[in-house]
């Protein structure tokens, strides 16, 4: 799938990501991963003038599901199973990336990276590990 094969299917099957604090997207993909964006506005703002942890999380979140959707087709199923984050420094407003890679594609379970960086400056925000678990009947070729 495309990034906007990919942006299209999300606002189908989960209209709600974009509802209350909009601003996610995914803008590339890439064999073996994708780029996602955030435009962090002051919905997603903590006290201090600083991007939210589950703003950024999710950022992390979609940009894992992204990677799965890209290389295995329209399957809105794949779910979540594990994601650690750590936060490197301050974010402000403002667009950031999140540069996602595949690090493993099997048959059943999909574990990526995602490093944060603000479009500024490229200074990295957050890097955010996981696994995502496709549905039995999925390709895994990515």
């Amino acid at each position: 799938m495309t990034a906007q094969e990919v942006n299209a299917f999300l606002a189908e099957v989960y209209p709600q990501l974009n509802d209350a604090m909009s601003g996610y997207s995914v803008v590339d993909v890439v064999p073996g991963g994708c780029t996602v964006r955030l435009d962090a506005t002051e919905a997603h703002l903590r006290p201090g003038g600083t991007v939210s942890g589950p703003s950024l999380f999710t950022l992390a979140d979609i940009g894992g599901y992204a990677c799965v959707l890209s290389h295995t087709g329209p399957e809105a199923l794949s779910v979540t199973t594990n994601l650690n984050i750590n936060f490197m420094r301050k974010a402000l407003a403002g667009p950031i990336d999140g540069l996602c890679r595949i690090l493993k594609f099997g048959r059943s379970l999909v574990v990526f990276d995602v490093e944060m960086r603000t479009c500024s400056d490229g200074l990295t925000v957050a890097h955010a590990t996981g696994t995502y678990s496709i549905p039995p009947g999925q390709p895994s070729n990515a």
